[in-house]
């Protein structure tokens, strides 16, 4: 599944930290899951073997079919917790990958306004993935609310340190794989199967072609995953060029 991070002085490093982050939230998120997470970031930090039996925590994953996403739903599971994956039902989604996320037990949530907002978006000339996230993340911890969850998992590589996992009013949110200093090869490696390398949704695609500004912001996102190692020189590369192609 995933393994120990070595002597990666880097990783180490983001490890300690986020351990850090996990003892700020202990009260919130209970013994059981606080137990449990720490025996992950232990067993990446030492390779120290843990319980992966089934605990009875449950985890709204932000869910959208994609390595970080997917990676974090087995990791999760694998390590013992009760995991619901919340996809948010957009329309630029095709079939396929609806059914993949059926297949995985997802549950489904409605963004009203969400075309009105990011076509909105598209007439400024403004980034939409940002604001595409946050009204994604708004519902999911909608969702977790109304079904009495805790804590809201993301598969965000970025956020280390003390944002890896941290309070946002009455839940805590787990940025899982910026938690275990996983880095976007490790996350496709759990998959177990190849995995096309590309840049955007449809609908980034569609309003890259429309407003090519939007390049620029999707190679400065590039660019920042790079800087944090969050991806290899030859993965940033091949985005880049994926990004200007479109």
């Amino acid at each position: 599944m995933i393994g120990p991070v070595g002597d990666d002085f880097v990783k180490r490093y983001r490890l300690e930290y986020n351990l850090d982050a996990l003892e700020r939230v202990r009260g919130e998120i209970g013994e059981e899951a606080y137990s449990r997470l720490k025996a992950l970031i232990e067993y990446r930090l030492h390779g120290k073997e843990f319980d992966r039996s089934p605990i009875d925590v449950k985890i709204a994953l932000a869910f959208s079919a994609g390595s970080d996403s997917t990676a974090s739903l087995k990791i999760l599971r694998w390590a013992g917790f009760d995991v619901v994956p919340v996809m948010a039902k957009l329309p630029q989604m095709r079939e396929p990958v609806l059914l993949n996320a059926m297949t995985q037990g997802a549950v489904f949530v409605e963004i009203p306004g969400y075309m009105d907002e990011m076509k909105e978006q598209i007439r400024k000339r403004a980034p939409v993935c940002g604001r595409c996230h946050t009204m994604v993340m708004d519902a999911i911890e909608d969702y977790a609310r109304e079904n009495g969850i805790k804590i809201v998992a993301s598969g965000d590589l970025l956020s280390s340190g003390l944002i890896s996992i941290h309070r946002k009013d009455d839940l805590v949110i787990l940025n899982l794989p910026a938690f275990l200093a996983l880095d976007k090869g490790e996350a496709i490696a759990t998959l177990g199967r190849k995995y096309a390398l590309g840049f955007g949704c449809t609908l980034w695609r569609s309003a890259a072609k429309n407003s090519p500004v939007l390049k620029r912001f999707g190679i400065q996102r590039v660019l920042r995953e790079l800087r944090a190692r969050a991806l290899t020189p030859e993965m940033a590369e091949k985005l880049i060029f994926d990004i200007l192609s479109q």
